[in-house]
């Protein structure tokens, strides 16, 4: 019985995840020429962390356990969960939060009201979770392919 420090698809993925997590500053700021460090620890933004993650434990499942074998179709089918969610059902949620916030803004202008908004920012663009899926896949090929040569 192996170690989980040894399980090339978990480390795989979560390095893709927390590498998507740091660059997000980085490129917001490229983008917007505004930095703001809370990227690193928000959802949503570009590249999407949660592609990231799934793309590169799909691929180095693959790529141990065969593309035809079992645990990678359950992976597969993970992922394209996730990235169906990022990209459409928690970017719609966002949407939703802009629209109440200024609903209740225009209702209540003027008068107090509670300084708690909704978060607005919940999901992805598409092109977020594109970019995090390609970014994922690299990294998984990069530490998969690095860790068959030692």
């Amino acid at each position: 019985m192996g170690s989980i420090f040894q399980n090339h698809a978990l480390i795989a993925a979560l390095i893709a995840m927390m590498l998507a997590q740091f660059v997000k500053p980085f490129v917001h700021y490229w983008m917007y020429k505004e930095w703001d460090p809370v990227q690193m620890f928000s959802s949503g933004g570009m590249p999407s962390s949660h592609s990231a993650f799934v793309c590169a434990l799909a691929l180095v499942t693959g790529m141990r356990a065969g593309f035809d074998s079992e645990v990678f179709a359950v992976s597969a089918v993970f992922g394209i969960i996730v990235l169906y969610d990022a990209a459409n059902v928690r970017w719609q949620s966002g949407l939703h939060a802009q629209r109440i916030n200024q609903i209740l803004r225009e209702l209540f202008r003027g008068q107090p009201i509670s300084e708690e908004t909704l978060k607005e920012v919940i999901g992805h663009t598409p092109r977020q979770v594109y970019a995090g899926a390609l970014f994922g896949l690299i990294v998984g090929l990069l530490v998969e392919t690095i860790w068959m040569t030692h």
